[in-house]
């Protein structure tokens, strides 16, 4: 792999973002998805240090998440705003990332994303459900680091 930018297909990367444009229909979540090659600090730290980067925390409701993954380091996170993590249970992401952990385990990346992403549409619908005004707040296009 000469970049991280050709790790996904162009087909992969349309299916992920159909993911997200389809989980956006179900809440006023704002998605977004980042890889890098590798993590030298904690996984948690990094994605949070790029939650900020990417301005990720200037949506009106506090209501990003960040699917945060860096592939040669095999490590990956999911990180919430304030506006979820003070709404969603304390342990709300832990069934998402070991959905997710299973499929990259076996090196099916393209589908632990979509179901990680999917689900998490599915249930942020209860607490911040998608309405009409909606507007599109943050990218889905897939980001990527060195």
């Amino acid at each position: 792999m000469a970049s991280i930018k050709d790790f996904f297909s162009e087909e992969d990367k349309k299916e992920i973002k159909r993911a997200i444009l389809n989980a956006e229909m179900d809440t006023s979540g704002e998605i977004r998805v980042h890889l890098e090659s590798n993590c030298t600090e904690d996984v948690l730290d990094r994605a949070a240090f790029l939650f900020d980067q990417l301005g990720m925390e200037k949506t009106d409701l506090r209501n990003g998440i960040l699917f945060y993954i860096a592939v040669k380091s095999q490590k990956f996170a999911i990180i919430g705003d304030k506006g979820i993590n003070a709404t969603v249970p304390e342990n709300f992401w832990v069934d998402i990332k070991e959905n997710m952990r299973s499929h990259f385990k076996k090196g099916d990346f393209v589908k632990g994303l979509t179901e990680g992403i999917e689900t998490t549409g599915k249930l942020l619908k209860r607490h911040f459900p998608h309405h009409l005004d909606d507007i599109n707040e943050l990218s889905d296009e897939i980001s990527f680091g060195d």
